[in-house]
């Protein structure tokens, strides 16, 4: 079995030496995506609801690029600046993946996140092999 790397444009581009997301198997890892406009590469604003809509589009974007969406995802990892934020990224979190089928997740304060994001989001999805 080998990997597979997944580029999409609809996604913002890589700002370091990574992939957005490599196929394995049946496995999907992404890399952790910010609230980046794909188009301009700049945050979408500068409160954490807004960048964390646009991280979770971004996802997505990934994901679809794999043949899966939001409904695949296992494992969700967040990183908030700051641990403040926590109920507003949860609160848009549940809007998107929902709460009674929810991934396994984990949330922890980081001090600092690229490009001064306030938020950044990973994922592992799981589904037929395309």
């Amino acid at each position: 079995m080998a990997k597979r790397v997944i580029q999409t444009d609809k996604a913002p581009k890589a700002v370091g030496p990574y992939s957005q997301a490599v196929r394995y198997g049946h496995l999907v890892f992404t890399a952790g995506q910010l609230g980046l406009d794909p188009v301009t590469g700049k945050l979408v604003g500068s409160d954490v609801g807004s960048q964390t809509r646009q991280a979770l589009d971004n996802l997505e974007a990934v994901l679809w690029a794999t043949g899966l969406s939001l409904a695949h995802v296992l494992k969700s990892t967040i990183f908030l600046v700051d641990m403040d934020d926590y109920q507003t990224v949860n609160a848009i979190y549940a809007e998107r993946l929902g709460v009674a089928n929810a991934p396994a997740r984990s949330a922890m304060q980081v001090a600092r996140l690229p490009l001064g994001a306030l938020v950044e989001i990973e994922m592992i999805a799981g589904g037929d092999e395309g």
